[in-house]
């Protein structure tokens, strides 16, 4: 078999995780919870949901909506509906922008099955809304836009790209270096030092700024700020694959069946944010984030012993720095909105970005 030409690594994550029918997303397999790859937050527990909830209701006047990106299982839109409507906080709707038909329905069966009297809230998308008012919500969404991968070589950074032999998968450098004023990459680094830019994730950030009449961004995921992103120590990046809860760092093993991620440069986003005409209105850990919102309070409403003592884990889970609660990272940013962000009375970290 001829070798085909390389593409670039955001072209084979694209097609990995989204081609119809095939890619990990757009599969039927499972991908949220034990029987899947990985646990996020709301499948930890409801409380995250419900936390979220709170910011939410602050800038919900009954006029506005709510549009989450990815809804996943659907298990985070019945927390935060729940939650919305026991605060009598409800939205006119709850969009969600699902491109996998697979998704779309497991979403819909979930949020049936215990909001049945919300369910005409709900309303399905598959492109940005126009001129859109209220809150946005984006959890775990950015980690898997497709990134590109770059490798320090004789002073320069190069692009890394796919190629594929005899339907044997492997890196292929280009040859050009990688020139592009949108990323601040490190001036310089150790030989073969490997990283990741995500060019799509920037450009997504201008495409939302520009569907939005006025609201609240909340970004949540996994990243840290451009200082800790390119640290010398992180010579390998931050690609990660996930399949059956164990992680690995090879994208060309069980293509379609795993998970591929890189962790968000902050610095990044809210820099693209700016300039696109956001206001940066707070950036802190989900740990802090959780606690300003007051998320211990849920133990005082649980009566029962083994109830409460079962929830005072799942926040440990959400909080703990060895857990969820330091490599999370929440990131806020807003348009033509004053309303004050509790999220961030304990901490706000954007003098980091």
């Amino acid at each position: 078999m001829q070798k085909s030409s390389p593409i670039g690594f955001d072209e084979f994550m694209d097609m990995a995780l989204y081609y119809p029918g095939l890619g990990y997303y757009s599969s039927g397999l499972p991908k949220f919870g034990e029987q899947g790859d990985f646990i996020t937050a709301p499948e930890t527990s409801d409380l995250f949901g419900y936390t979220l909830a709170r910011q939410c209701s602050d800038i919900m006047d009954g006029e506005n909506d709510i549009l989450e990106f990815g809804a996943g299982s659907g298990v985070l839109a019945a927390q935060i509906l729940f939650e919305l409507a026991r605060l009598d906080k409800l939205p006119k709707i709850y969009y969600i922008l699902e491109l996998s038909a697979e998704l779309k329905g497991r979403q819909k069966k979930s949020i049936k099955k215990v909001l049945p009297e919300l369910i005409d809230k709900v309303v399905w998308i598959d492109t940005l809304p126009f001129d859109f008012s209220g809150v946005v919500i984006a959890n775990e969404v950015l980690d898997a836009i497709p990134a590109k991968r770059l490798v320090y070589k004789d002073s320069a950074f190069y692009e890394m790209g796919v190629g594929c032999d005899d339907d044997e998968l492997s890196w292929e450098v280009f040859d050009s270096e990688h020139m592009n004023d949108k990323a601040k990459l490190p001036s310089r680094a150790s030989n073969d030092y490997k990283t990741e830019v995500n060019y799509r994730s920037m450009a997504w950030i201008d495409s939302l700024y520009s569907s939005m009449k006025d609201g609240l961004v909340l970004l949540i995921d996994y990243g840290m700020d451009r200082a800790e992103y390119f640290h010398p120590q992180r010579d390998d990046g931050t690609l990660r694959c996930y399949h059956r809860h164990k992680a690995n760092d090879n994208p060309f093993v069980n293509v379609g069946e795993q998970d591929i991620t890189t962790s968000v440069n902050f610095s990044d986003i809210a820099e693209q944010a700016l300039e696109s005409g956001f206001v940066v209105s707070g950036y802190a850990t989900q740990a802090m984030f959780l606690i300003s919102l007051g998320i211990e309070q849920y133990l005082s409403y649980e009566s029962d012993e083994s109830k409460r003592i079962n929830l005072a884990q799942q926040i440990k889970q959400l909080v703990l720095p060895s857990a969820m609660g330091e490599s999370f990272k929440v990131l806020a940013l807003t348009k033509d909105l004053s309303v004050a962000l509790k999220g961030f009375d304990e901490q706000d970290l954007t003098y980091k970005l």
